[in-house]
């Protein structure tokens, strides 16, 4: 059943990476009216997040809010369908970065470093936008697809321009392997972990659970800590700034460098909301007893 549903749309993902930008974005706008409208997809949950985390705005700003949402979802889904056939003048047109001589410093210097991003903006273009632009090898911790046809295809486009991939359960062997090559490890630190191993923290209104184990790598391996923030200049266009949190990582008491991320995260969020992946069941986890 699984190659069925692959084959059958691999026709239709290959159509769309073909389309000039302008189709593409009509297109897009027909999935939104599928996905808003008709389907209503995931929208009470995406509503119960922007709720939670905004609770000092109305219901008319909250819609709105998701409404914006749904649009930039809809654009995202297809934008990383389109990656499978950009080359790389088209990717750095469309993906900027505003600042690489911060990596590119660190490269000089000899520094591996951990890269903390988050589900804002295109983190697909920017992972190609990053090889093309800076010096480091690209390493993507990433979590595999459940199926394996569309797992092979994720993996075949991520790793355009010769960005490599890390399956998640692997992260700490593979980068020791790693660590005597002077490399960039990119983290997407805002999804869901276990809550009984997580850090919590408020964010967003919330007790939130974050990820510790990039910033364990981070110290262990004296590797400096970069914010990567990926910013929508308008429809179909992104920017990414490089913001280092720290290249002392051992000088940080335990869980400060997550909880600096995730303040600079809260902090563009609250910017353009409409950016962050909402229809993620973020807080699908309660806090922990004492």
């Amino acid at each position: 059943m699984q190659a069925i549903s692959y084959y059958l749309l691999l026709p239709l993902i290959y159509f769309i990476s073909i389309l000039p930008f302008r189709l593409l974005y009509l297109f897009s706008d027909v999935l939104f009216l599928i996905l808003y409208h008709l389907l209503g997809y995931r929208k009470k949950i995406v509503l119960n997040n922007l709720s939670n985390s905004f609770p000092e705005k109305s219901s008319q700003e909250i819609n709105q809010i998701a409404k914006e949402y749904y649009r930039y979802l809809c654009d995202l889904i297809l934008e990383a369908f389109k990656k499978i056939t950009m080359n790389s003048a088209t990717t750095l047109k469309h993906c900027k970065f505003k600042n690489e001589q911060v990596l590119n410093q660190l490269f000089e210097n000899n520094k591996s470093v951990i890269l903390l991003m988050g589900h804002y903006g295109n983190w697909e273009w920017a992972g190609s936008s990053f090889s093309l632009s800076c010096k480091h090898q690209l390493y993507v911790v990433y979590k595999p697809l459940s199926n394996p046809y569309f797992e092979g295809l994720m993996c075949k486009t991520r790793t355009l321009f010769g960005t490599k991939l890390i399956k998640m359960q692997n992260t700490f062997k593979d980068i020791l392997n790693n660590k005597d090559k002077v490399a960039a490890y990119a983290f997407i630190a805002d999804q869901t972990p276990s809550p009984q191993t997580a850090h919590w923290t408020t964010f967003l209104n919330q007790d939130t659970a974050l990820f510790t184990g990039a910033e364990k790598i981070a110290k262990k391996y004296d590797f400096p800590v970069v914010f990567i923030n990926i910013k929508r200049i308008k429809r179909g266009y992104y920017e990414i700034n490089a913001e280092l949190i720290t290249d002392q990582p051992k000088t940080f008491e335990e869980n400060k460098i997550i909880e600096q991320y995730a303040h600079k995260l809260e902090k563009e969020i609250k910017i353009e909301p409409q950016t962050w992946l909402w229809s993620h069941r973020r807080w699908k986890h309660s806090k922990p007893r004492s």
